[in-house]
C-alpha cells in the first residue's frame, strides 16, 4: 500500500472541516498589504515628506525592533513592506502552525486519528494532508497579496516577491508544525513548541535589524520577509532559500514519523508518582497541574520581550519630535500625540492582546479535558459542573491578569532604567496594561459562551474571535478602516495609556458584557450534554 494512499481524501476533510476559518486567515491576511498602501499614498503625497520618512525611520534602531530596516520609505510598495512585511509573514506562520498541529495531532489526541488510520489509509497521508492544506494556504494568502497589490497599482515584480516572502514563510512554518507534532505528545504541547520557534525567529530577527550584528536576521525565517527586499532589489535568491529551509523542516517530520508509536510522541512524558501528591485534592488543584507549564512558559516570554520593548521605548525620542510624519503613524497606531508615550500605549496594546490569546488557550482547556473524556469521569464524582469549570477559567482570568502585571512590570522597569524615572515610568506602563484586562476578559468570557453553546464548534470559532480582534486593532487604524468596523475589537474601547485621558465608562461597559457572556455561557454548559 501506498504510504500516502488516501491523501486526496483527508485533504478534502480538512478543507471541509476549515471551510470558515481558512478563508477567514486568506482574506484578512491577503488584502491588509493592499489596503496599506493605498493609505500611504494618502499621508505622504509630496516628496519631502517621503524623503524625511525614510531618513528618520531608517537610522532609529528602536523601531527596527518591530518593524525591520526601512530600505526605502520613498514608495508606496517600500513602506507596506517595512511597516506589515514582518506582521503579515508572522500571522501567516501562525495559521500554518494551527493547522498542521489540528489535522495531526490534534486528531491522535481525539482517537479520530486512530479511527481514519484503521481504513485503507497511509501511514504518511494524515501528515501529508495537513502539510498540503497549510502549506496550500500560505501559498494562496501570499498569491491575494500579490495580486491585491499590482491592483492597488505597485510594480509586479515587486507584489510577487512580497506575497511570496509571506508563502514562505508559512511553508517554514508548516515544516516546523510537522516536526513538533511528531516530537510532542500532546497537540497543546505541539502547538506551543512551534510558536515558541516562531517568537524565537522574531527575537532573533529584532536584534539582527536593530544592532550591528546584521547576520542575525539570516537565520530567521521572519528576517527573510524584509531580506527578500520587495520593491527595493527583488531577492529571489532569499526565496530561493526560504523554500530550501521549507522542505529541510518537511523532510525532518516525515522522517521522524515512522519513528514513534501512534498516538504517542518521541518525547514520552515522564511517569508521575505511584500516588498523587496530598494537595491534588480538589479541582483548582489538578486544574493548576494542568495550566501550570503553560502560564509559567507565558510568564518566561513576558518577562523577556517585556524587557526588550522597555529597553528600546526611550529611543523612540531620536525620531525628531517635529517630524509629523512619525508621530502621525504612531499617533494612528492608537497611541498619543507625544512619541514615546504613543511607543509604549503601542506596546501595552500588543501584550494586551497577547494576554487574550493566552486566555483563550486557558479556557479551551475545558473543551480538550471534554473531548479526551477525562472531565466526565470527575463530573461523575461530587464535583460540580460549575465548580469544575470555574477550577479552570480561574487560570483563564487570574492568569490573565498575572501576565498583564508581568508585562507591565518588564516594559515599567527597563523603561524607567533607560529614562532615569522608574516610579514614573512603572506607574504609567501598569495603568496602561491593566486597563486591557476588561477587553481580554471580553474575549474569554465570548469563549466560554461559545464552549456551552457551541461545544463543537468552539475551537475554531473562538481562535477566529480573537484573530479577529487583533487584527482589526494592528491594522483598522492605520488602514482607515469604518469606525465600526474597527470598533468590532473590544480592544478599540480601551484608553490608549499612557499619554491618552482614562475614561472609565468603555471599561464598565467591556466588563459587563463579559459577565453576561460568562453567565450565558456557563448556564449553557450546565444544560448540555458532556462530551
Amino acid at each position: 500500500m501506498s504510504p500516502i494512499l488516501g491523501t486526496r481524501h483527508l485533504v478534502r476533510l480538512a478543507l471541509r472541516r476549515d471551510r470558515i476559518v481558512l478563508p477567514i486567515w486568506v482574506v484578512l491576511i491577503g488584502t491588509v498589504p493592499a489596503s496599506m498602501a493605498r493609505t500611504y499614498e494618502q499621508f505622504f503625497q509630496s516628496e519631502a515628506d517621503r524623503a524625511g520618512l525614510t531618513a528618520n525611520m531608517a537610522a532609529n534602531p528602536s523601531i527596527a525592533v518591530l518593524y525591520g530596516p526601512a530600505y526605502d520609505l520613498s514608495t508606496a510598495g517600500g513602506f507596506t513592506a517595512w511597516r506589515i512585511g514582518v506582521f503579515v509573514a508572522l500571522f501567516t506562520g501562525l495559521m500554518a502552525i494551527f493547522t498542521v498541529t489540528r489535522h495531526t495531532r490534534a486528531e491522535e489526541d481525539t482517537g479520530r486519528g486512530e479511527l481514519i488510520g484503521s481504513a485503507v489509509v497511509g501511514r504518511f497521508a494524515m501528515l501529508t494532508a495537513a502539510v498540503l492544506v497549510a502549506g496550500g494556504a500560505s501559498v494562496t494568502i501570499g498569491l491575494v497579496q500579490a495580486l491585491a497589490l499590482i491592483g492597488a497599482g505597485l510594480p509586479a515584480g515587486g507584489a510577487f516577491v512580497f506575497g511570496a516572502a509571506t508563502a514562505v514563510t508559512g511553508l517554514v512554518l508548516t515544516g516546523v508544525a510537522a516536526v513538533t507534532a511528531q516530537i510532542a505528545e500532546y497537540s497543546r504541547t505541539a502547538n506551543g513548541m512551534a510558536s515558541a520557534v516562531l517568537g524565537i525567529a522574531f527575537l532573533v530577527r529584532a536584534v539582527g535589524d536593530s544592532s550591528e550584528a546584521t547576520w542575525l536576521s539570516w537565520l530567521s525565517p521572519l528576517g527573510w520577509a524584509h531580506l527578500a527586499r520587495p520593491f527595493t532589489g527583488d531577492r529571489w535568491a532569499v526565496i530561493a532559500l526560504g523554500l530550501a529551509a521549507a522542505v529541510a523542516a518537511g523532510a525532518v517530520g516525515y522522517a521522524l514519523l515512522p519513528r514513534r508509536d501512534f498516538d504517542a510522541g518521541l518525547v514520552r512524558p515522564r511517569p508521575g508518582a505511584a500516588t498523587a501528591a496530598p494537595w491534588l485534592g480538589s479541582p483548582l488543584a489538578l486544574a493548576w497541574r494542568l495550566h501550570r507549564g503553560a502560564l509559567i512558559g507565558w510568564t518566561v516570554v513576558f518577562v523577556a520581550g517585556g524587557a526588550v520593548m522597555g529597553s528600546i521605548a526611550d529611543g523612540i525620542s531620536a525620531l525628531a519630535t517635529d517630524n509629523e510624519q512619525a508621530q502621525e503613524i504612531f499617533a494612528r497606531m492608537g497611541g498619543s500625540d507625544a512619541l514615546v508615550e504613543a511607543f509604549l500605549a503601542v506596546i501595552v496594546g500588543m501584550f494586551g492582546m497577547l494576554v487574550a490569546v493566552y486566555g483563550v488557550q486557558a479556557t479551551l482547556r475545558m473543551r480538550a479535558e471534554e473531548v479526551a473524556v477525562r472531565a466526565e469521569p470527575l463530573l461523575a464524582t461530587r464535583v460540580s459542573r460549575l465548580r469544575w469549570t470555574w477550577s479552570h477559567l480561574a487560570f483563564a482570568f487570574l492568569g490573565t491578569a498575572w501576565l498583564t502585571l508581568v508585562a507591565g512590570l518588564a516594559v515599567g522597569l527597563t523603561h524607567g532604567l533607560r529614562a532615569g524615572d522608574v516610579p514614573g515610568a512603572l506607574g504609567d506602563v501598569l495603568a496602561g496594561t491593566v486597563v486591557q484586562l476588561p477587553a481580554v476578559w471580553l474575549i474569554v468570557g465570548i469563549a466560554t459562551l461559545l464552549f456551552g453553546l457551541l461545544p463543537k464548534q468552539v475551537v475554531a470559532v473562538a481562535w477566529a474571535v480573537v484573530a479577529l480582534a487583533v487584527l482589526l486593532s494592528l491594522f483598522g487604524p492605520i488602514l482607515d478602516l469604518p469606525r465600526v468596523v474597527v470598533d468590532a475589537s473590544p480592544f478599540a474601547h480601551v484608553p490608549k495609556l499612557p499619554g491618552a485621558e482614562l475614561t472609565v465608562a468603555p471599561l464598565v461597559w467591556l466588563a459587563a458584557l463579559a459577565t453576561v457572556a460568562l453567565a450565558v455561557g456557563l448556564g449553557s454548559f450546565r444544560r448540555r450534554d458532556v462530551g
